[in-house]
């Protein structure tokens, strides 16, 4: 038997363009239905997408709302004088507002020792022969040790202090003084506070130079304090004519709930120290652009809501859609407790207008008049235990958590698609067989018809060659 390659190619026929209308005419209204089904799905999905995408943007600035902290935030303006910065200031939510008069009489410092005239020729100068340990301290809980190696130089001790591990704030210079004073070895310690001067003592009086002076307790001690104005010492402010002192330059709670740190000490004009003056307020600010952030994305939502549920959109009709709607506008509008004046939410110059979406309101009064009238309560409005932002939270999370509405419809709309292109799959193998199965009857077919092709023409030969046989004329 022939062997058929294409077919058609026995029989001369067009079997080719057979097999595949007959698998087109199979094929196409079935894909169709099932491209159709899943189109419809996608766009279901995209919108259902959008719905939960302004949900989400709602759900942050409710979460801002129903933090309780975000509307106790106090703002500190200060008017500096014209010799320049005297204070920076930190309020925290529990101040009372007010205004202060703040001066800096004293900036508070580190103390400072120097080694005396011609203790060290230079900074190639021994400082110990054969070694020993000094001891560095400052206040009552500062200190460190350093081992002074046989031999070390001046610069060799000075770096020795300057990369100790254990160096709790000093650091050392040498000063070449050029002179007969020689080079003065200079240690600052960065430790502030009045009693908190550098002391330092060592196991060997080789070191003497390098001990401070103290007339009663190491009168033989080479490094000494100026006490005019190398001592440790408090930073002093006066806070609307009442001193008050810090062993830092930070001052927490010298006004309650307040810290205060102070830049420079305050220029005196003929007896007069200039002042600072320090007014605490309400954060105003961040609650009107909080409050603008909850009603723009409240009506991003309803819009998308609106949008998504058109005639002709995916979710027309959609009853989720539209309890989520009734829902939002019912939970603003339900009676609050516990914040003072305001029975609702629209009290405190949120109103309503057309399809429900919010707006800025002074009907009743305005948020600014609310502000003024009942700062305090318009925290409890929103993110008290009756607040308006704390069920806000628990309804959009009805929608957005993982075991949420919205969850759950994706989910459901997912496995769908995913079932349609198992059937496309399906559909793909069915018509694989299909063809195969054609390919097959028609190639039999194929073969037959050459094989008869074969036997007319050679009957037709024979017939030609027998006696008397005529062939037509053409």
């Amino acid at each position: 038997m022939p062997l058929i390659t294409s077919a058609g190619i026995g029989s001369g026929l067009d079997l080719e363009s057979i097999i595949s209308a007959s698998i087109s005419a199979e094929r196409t209204p079935k894909l169709q239905s099932l491209l159709k089904k899943e189109d419809s799905l996608k766009v279901e999905l995209s919108s259902l997408g959008e719905v939960k995408s302004a949900i989400s943007k709602l759900q942050t600035t409710i979460k801002k709302l129903a933090d309780i902290e975000n509307f106790g935030k106090r703002t500190a303006d200060i008017k500096q004088p014209s010799s320049g910065d005297l204070i920076s200031v930190t309020p925290t939510s529990d101040i009372s507002v007010g205004s202060f008069k703040v001066a800096v009489k004293q900036l508070a410092q580190g103390s400072r020792a120097v080694s005396a005239d011609g203790a060290f020729s230079d900074s190639n100068a021994v400082v110990s022969a054969s070694g020993g340990k000094l001891t560095f301290a400052a206040g009552p809980d500062k200190t460190f040790d350093l081992d002074v190696t046989a031999g070390m130089t001046l610069s060799e001790l000075r770096d020795a202090i300057n990369s100790s591990e254990t160096n709790f704030g000093v650091t050392a210079n040498i000063v070449n003084t050029g002179g007969t004073a020689g080079s003065k070895l200079v240690l600052t310690s960065s430790i502030t506070g009045e009693d908190n001067d550098l002391v330092i003592t060592s196991d060997s009086s080789e070191l003497d130079a390098i001990e401070t002076y103290d007339a009663t307790l190491n009168p033989s001690g080479g490094m000494t304090i100026d006490q005019t104005k190398d001592k440790a010492q408090n930073a002093i402010i006066s806070i609307d004519g009442l001193d008050v002192t810090s062993s830092s330059n930070t001052f927490k709670d010298a006004v309650q709930d307040m810290t205060i740190k102070a830049v420079q000490v305050s220029e005196d004009n003929a007896g007069v120290l200039d002042t600072a003056k320090l007014t605490i307020g309400y954060d105003r600010d961040s609650i009107s652009t909080l409050v603008d952030e909850f009603i723009t994305n409240y009506n991003n939502l309803i819009g998308q809501i609106g949008l998504q549920t058109r005639i002709g959109k995916p979710l027309n009709g959609d009853a989720s859609m539209r309890s989520l709607s009734d829902q939002l506008i019912g939970t603003l509008s339900s009676t609050l407790t516990d914040a003072g004046p305001f029975e609702s939410i629209f009290d405190i110059g949120i109103g309503v207008k057309k399809e429900n979406y919010l707006e800025k309101s002074s009907l009743v009064r305005s948020l600014s008049e609310a502000m003024d009238d009942n700062f305090d309560n318009i925290g409890k409005a929103f993110a008290g235990e009756n607040g308006v932002a704390k069920k806000m939270e628990t309804l959009l999370a009805n929608y957005l958590d993982s075991d949420g509405l919205i969850k759950k419809r994706e989910d459901n709309l997912n496995v769908q698609i995913k079932d349609v292109g198992d059937d496309k799959l399906s559909l793909d193998q069915r018509m694989a067989d299909l063809e195969a199965g054609l390919r097959k009857k028609y190639a039999g077919l194929d073969v037959l018809l050459a094989q008869m092709q074969q036997t007319q023409a050679y009957l037709g030969a024979q017939l030609a060659n027998l006696p008397g046989f005529t062939k037509a004329k053409s």
